[in-house]
């Protein structure tokens, strides 16, 4: 099992400088015990109510570059205080991550309280997924029924196995923002067509054709101007 030390004091004071080489020493003590492969050792001098940490961000790259398992800590505490706490312990479990104290001998345990906290914010995000999901679903519906449009006109290889849409269908957008849905939207109902677009693709390539009208209209009236 791959695993991230972590350790973390508030201030840069002499004593805390020596807790945290403590806390390091103790946690590659435990590694070693629980014979688990430690692939970064991430220290630093932060205060546990601030989510703008080197350490903190260096944590979580690390966890997607690595594919690590599990996070080794002193106590939930060095995580961070308060609502920022619950916030990094979330995103950990997100990320299929077990948080390991040191203090506890084993998997991080809350109590009472921040367990319910962290489970309706899981209950509350799940929710919000759905509302997404159900959201793009009323988007192409409302894009087929009002302006007839129809997605697989713009599926390439159909029957060869496969669809492959690296163009992003202006046309589409165009017609969509005609219909006052706003650039999330779009992307949302163009991502249920199978394009891989993005909020900002939309709103630039939208931007650039707005423009590009303008520039004809601009040469029109200059040509009328000339006659």
């Amino acid at each position: 099992m791959k695993a991230i030390i972590y350790a973390r004091v508030s201030t840069k004071k002499e004593e805390q400088e020596t807790s945290l080489e403590r806390q390091v020493l103790d946690l590659k003590q435990w590694a070693e015990e629980l014979s688990v492969e430690v692939v970064r050792v991430i220290s630093e001098q932060y205060s546990g109510f601030d989510l703008n940490r080197p350490g903190l961000h260096e944590l979580f790259d690390t966890l997607k570059q690595e594919k690590v398992e599990a996070v080794l800590i002193q106590d939930d505490t060095r995580l961070g205080r308060g609502e920022a706490k619950l916030a990094i312990i979330h995103q950990l479990h997100r990320s299929g991550c077990t948080i390991y104290s040191l203090q506890q001998r084993g998997e991080l345990e809350l109590d009472a309280g921040e367990s319910t906290v962290l489970s309706i914010i899981a209950k509350v995000e799940e929710l919000q997924r759905k509302m997404m999901n159900q959201k793009i679903s009323w988007g192409m519906r409302r894009a087929v029924r009002e302006k007839g449009f129809n997605p697989a006109k713009n599926l390439k290889n159909q029957g060869l196995g496969g669809r492959e849409k690296k163009e992003v269908p202006l046309e589409q957008i165009v017609a969509l923002k005609e219909k006052k849905l706003t650039y999330e939207e779009i992307a949302a109902t163009l991502k249920g067509f199978g394009y891989d677009v993005s909020r900002a693709t939309v709103h630039r390539r939208y931007r650039e054709w707005k423009q590009s009208q303008e520039e004809k209209l601009q040469n029109s009236l200059e040509m009328e101007e000339s006659r």
